[in-house]
């Protein structure tokens, strides 16, 4: 018999790890409520048509698609902006603005894979649609910092750019956009150096490209470095945390205006923990021209980077375990168990009439907290025995008074 096994690129996860995952999934979903955004969800696979839309021919190569029975082109998801876009085409053109929508789901890119990056990985982002005001999208950079500072994070580092200035900067050279943008997002800049050669305005360029204050940028574009401007002074406001990084690019001619980035230095080549900006992809999607911005956040690698900076996550709920001696007792002891699910307790009992001392043993292997014993002659008298797992302490306690112990 052959041994099967999980595809090359994917997953399985422990109960310890999914209760790892769920502690951060919970705490970055309470942060994106606190800024007013609300869940959407959207299906697993899409019309590939939505994504060549979006990305160009290219993403085939890198996408898991396939023919369905009436012969359309359907693929799973590589990233879930495009079906919110579609989604809001369809169901929230309407709705009033601006439309804060976050999402969270996993998504599938056939990919090499390595550390922090898989074929099936998860996906955490948001949508920010109908504004483009410097304060909305220094708000929308606000919430994906403090999403990732709330996980429990220390090392971050946000980095904000303008990619209309950089755009402006690269015609002025006249070079090929989309290869020196290749370049410059791959940090190349020996390739983007002899690229642009001995053009007028090359080595104005190279030092753009190293610009890390406002005054130093504001030599290169004066006036038209406002928006910029605007948006980081309103950034500090929100108690954030930058620095300007004009060499921050993008391939695709729908993102516009303002970009930024968040890293975790500790993950090393694999840094990048979040990527957003503005972007205007409605009108390739047969959409009015509408002011959209939004960031995804790559979920396996925070909870890599929090493994890396040795986060202690928090432990699950207290777990009773209940062990009835006797037969007799194991009917009590659901009933028991019932009683105490029902006042909100995670209770496990004996499903193996193990012996006390091996079903103590399991009881310590589950992490349960307190352990519940139901001997017959201590419940005849309205009592039960609670044992303390960490300190061994044992105590008796009254029946009805047991939900309330524990």
């Amino acid at each position: 018999m052959v041994a099967v096994s999980k595809p090359r690129g994917t997953r399985d996860f422990t109960p310890e790890e999914m209760e790892r995952r769920r502690a951060v999934e919970k705490k970055m979903r309470e942060i994106f409520e606190s800024y007013g955004y609300r869940e959407i969800a959207t299906p697993t696979m899409e019309h590939m048509e939505l994504f060549t839309m979006k990305s160009g021919e290219g993403v085939i190569e890198e996408t898991y698609s396939f023919h369905d029975k009436s012969g359309r082109m359907l693929a799973l998801r590589p990233e879930l902006t495009a079906p919110t876009m579609r989604f809001y085409m369809e169901k929230m053109r309407m709705s009033p603005k601006p439309l804060k929508v976050y999402y969270f789901g996993n998504c599938f890119r056939y990919d090499r894979p390595q550390k922090g990056r898989y074929r099936e990985f998860w996906q955490m982002g948001c949508e920010l649609i109908g504004t483009d005001k410097p304060e909305a999208i220094a708000e929308l950079i606000a919430t994906a910092y403090h999403v990732l500072e709330g996980t429990g994070l220390k090392n971050v580092k946000l980095r904000v750019g303008d990619l209309e200035l950089l755009r402006s900067f690269i015609k002025k050279l006249g070079v090929e956009n989309s290869e020196i943008m290749r370049l410059i997002d791959k940090s190349d800049y020996d390739g983007v150096s002899e690229l642009i050669g001995e053009k007028e305005g090359a080595e104005e360029f190279m030092e753009f490209l190293n610009c890390r204050e406002l005054d130093s940028l504001k030599k290169f574009f004066g006036g038209e470095a406002g928006r910029i401007e605007s948006v980081l002074e309103w950034l500090s406001s929100f108690g954030v945390p930058y620095t300007l990084d004009t060499s921050i690019a993008r391939g695709l001619d729908y993102y516009r205006g303002i970009v930024f980035e968040i890293d975790a230095p500790s993950l090393g080549a694999e840094k990048q923990l979040c990527g957003g900006g503005e972007y205007t992809l409605l009108p390739l999607l047969g959409g009015d021209e509408t002011a959209t911005a939004g960031f995804a956040l790559g979920f396996d690698r925070i909870v890599l980077a929090l493994e890396k900076e040795g986060y202690e996550f928090p432990l699950p709920e207290e777990l009773v375990y209940i062990h009835p001696i006797g037969d007799e007792m194991r009917k009590e002891a659901v009933l028991l168990a019932t009683e105490l699910r029902m006042k909100g307790l995670k209770v496990e009992m004996d499903l193996m009439r193990r012996s006390m001392q091996k079903s103590l043993q399991y009881a310590d292997r589950i992490r349960a907290k307190k352990a519940v014993i139901m001997g017959p002659d201590e419940w005849e008298k309205g009592m039960v025995v609670v044992k303390d797992m960490k300190t061994g302490e044992q105590k008796e306690v009254r029946k009805e008074e047991i939900g309330g112990y524990l």
